[in-house]
């Protein structure tokens, strides 16, 4: 029945969008997305069983996305980082294999095998990178954009439970609009208790037209996050120095900025830029956080918007961590980041 209403909505969207287009297909098998925006030559897939990730934003043919993998069924056999990864529900790593919420210290369970550890073997990056409990719920184009929406209900899923016991739903809107891509993110919290909200995304972007050691960098922040050396904040901060725009020539980056510097509707805009070619990528105003990730030799830059710094959940009950955000009990929580391309 829900395919059956899915293709109808297709063929509507597809008859009355003009400029814009949405689509269902499949690719190597695995259900696919498409958003397509003609007359900026811009089309988005994402893959609603692979973590609803977003692999490909094409601008005349090249892809804004790093994607290192020859094909979907490649990434679905041996899933790696790359496109537009969403990182819940805590961003980063974990100092330890627990956390606290609410004054409340909840164990991780290894034996489930549903979250990995970083090189230092701390818990990074959440339970839903990859995850296939993703459900397109709704799919549309007209004269104003493209855009698909996808839910995940968490509460539903009792290995997902028995890591964060928050009965919470999420739902994530890709809209295509201008030229640009709005990834917006719902998050609906059904526990009888206050959720904190530790969530990111790791996003990893490129540029064709020179070489990484030529691609220059704005930083939209004014303080810096100290790490100690397992990538953990140690609570202090610092102004950051670093030139405006920063060369990756000289410099790579694994970092986290706080205090970004913001417009006047609160957004902070972050770009890399190579000859001609730029991406920039636009943080609301409840992204407090910016992760900034260039390693040296590696053809990516990752602008990664968080709602809060790396072992936010630990740093907050220890009291040196102020601005956890959390939802109240039937709460929500919402906000968009923003992907805009140009020079292609």
């Amino acid at each position: 029945m829900r395919s059956g209403l899915l293709l109808s909505l297709l063929v509507v969207t597809m008859s009355h969008a003009q400029n814009y287009t949405a689509q269902k297909t499949a690719v190597d098998g695995v259900e696919v997305v498409r958003l397509g925006d003609a007359a900026r030559q811009t089309e988005v897939s994402m893959a609603p069983s692979i973590g609803n990730l977003a692999y490909a934003m094409t601008v005349k043919g090249k892809n804004v996305f790093w994607a290192p993998f020859r094909s979907l069924a490649e990434l679905k056999a041996k899933p790696v980082q790359a496109g537009n990864p969403f990182l819940a529900p805590w961003a980063n790593r974990l100092d330890q294999d627990a956390y606290y919420a609410n004054g409340k210290k909840y164990l991780l369970n290894p034996e489930l095998k549903n979250w990995r550890r970083d090189g230092n073997q701390k818990p990074i990056h959440g339970l839903l990178v990859f995850s296939p409990a993703w459900q397109v719920t709704r799919l549309q184009a007209n004269r104003n954009g493209a855009e698909v929406t996808s839910r995940l209900e968490f509460w539903r899923y009792p290995d997902l439970m028995a890591q964060f016991p928050f009965a919470h739903a999420i739902q994530m809107t890709y809209r295509l609009r201008e030229g640009a891509l709005e990834v917006e993110t719902l998050v609906e919290n059904h526990a009888r208790e206050p959720m904190p909200v530790s969530i990111g995304y790791h996003p990893y972007f490129q540029v064709h037209d020179a070489p990484r050691d030529q691609w220059k960098v704005h930083l939209a922040a004014r303080e810096q996050v100290v790490l100690s050396n397992l990538l953990i904040p140690t609570g202090e901060r610092r102004p950051v120095t670093l030139p405006d725009p920063v060369s990756l020539e000289s410099t790579q980056l694994d970092d986290v900025f706080t205090n970004l510097v913001r417009d006047a509707s609160g957004r902070a805009e972050f770009w890399v830029q190579g000859a001609s070619q730029k991406v920039a990528v636009i943080y609301g105003p409840k992204y407090a956080v910016a992760v900034v990730y260039a390693p040296k030799g590696r053809g990516f830059i990752c602008f990664e918007p968080m709602a809060a710094i790396t072992n936010a959940l630990n740093l907050a009950h220890a009291g040196v961590y102020k601005e956890l955000q959390s939802i109240p009990p039937g709460g929500s929580w919402r906000e968009s980041f923003w992907i805009r391309p140009s020079g292609f």
